[in-house]
């Protein structure tokens, strides 16, 4: 039976991958303004909205309706499928895919406990053992187990953005924009964590290794993805320059997408974030 893959439009994929699963899209809020997901307001347009307006984006979770359909079309197939969502402590998301799914067997979902390229190296895993030949079964109870070793950390740009969501205080704003600081973010367990904060982004760069490595190091052997924020990859390619003993024993070319709405808009335009199974997990 085969396997169909099916995630929802917070997983940050690239182009190739996203061309191999199915996605069901989220809705994106700027005030009154409704866009869906990836449909009607892509990356690009998001991220000028962004930075045009003071209006703080939410995003609405997939309804039970859109995974309905797409689950539909896999019965209708005679396939099976594995559902990967974004952390369900981050959106209904996944309750909507559970629900959706008690009308139909052989589908699987799996909460991602991550989000953005965290749940894309997730998804990207679940392709590959699919062209393995395992069941969907097998495919859901290897992600649980494999979801525990992905780490996802960010380095901010600007504290702004992490203000407007109420993360960090007026005042250390303020100060971190007269210091230039520049916070690491990590998503563990479906929260947004601050893990550090450093001068700059040269030191911002060096802060982000120095947590790659203490995570365990970089399997090399599963999915790695690199992506940013905004609509210029320049930061993520000085990022990717100042940290190149990182990566350059372990891969010829590293990949790299535009990270969407749900990471964006806690960490505004900027960021640079690394997506990795651990090196040595159980």
């Amino acid at each position: 039976m085969k396997v169909k893959i099916i995630v929802d439009s917070t997983a940050d994929l690239i182009s190739e991958i996203k061309e191999q699963v199915c996605v069901v899209p989220l809705t994106v809020h700027f005030g009154e303004e409704e866009y869906i997901d990836g449909v009607t307001i892509d990356h690009k347009a998001f991220y000028e909205k962004l930075i045009e307006t003071d209006v703080m984006p939410s995003t609405s979770q997939a309804t039970p309706a859109a995974f309905d359909e797409s689950f539909a079309a896999v019965a209708a197939a005679g396939e099976s499928a594995v559902v990967i969502t974004l952390a369900a402590t981050l959106s209904g998301t996944y309750q909507s895919a559970v629900i959706a799914a008690g009308e139909y067997e052989n589908i699987y979902v799996v909460d991602s406990e991550t989000a953005a390229i965290g749940t894309g190296i997730l998804a990207e895993l679940a392709l590959q053992l699919a062209q393995q030949g395992l069941s969907a079964k097998e495919i859901a109870d290897r992600l649980e187990e494999e979801k525990k070793n992905i780490c996802i950390v960010a380095l901010v740009d600007t504290l702004e953005y992490l203000k407007r969501g109420g993360r960090v205080s007026k005042s250390v704003a303020f100060a971190g924009t007269l210091l230039n600081i520049k916070p690491v973010l990590a998503v563990r367990n479906g929260e947004i964590l601050m893990l550090g904060k450093a001068r700059g982004s040269k030191q911002g760069n060096n802060l982000l290794v120095q947590q790659i490595n203490k995570a365990g190091g970089v399997d090399f052997d599963r999915p790695v993805l690199l992506g940013y924020t905004g609509l210029t990859d320049v930061l993520l390619k000085k990022y990717i320059e100042d940290s190149k003993p990182l990566w350059e024993a372990g891969t010829e070319a590293l990949r790299t997408t535009v990270i969407g709405s749900v990471i964006g808009t806690h960490a505004g335009p900027g960021a640079v974030a690394v997506a990795f199974f651990k090196k040595n997990s159980d």
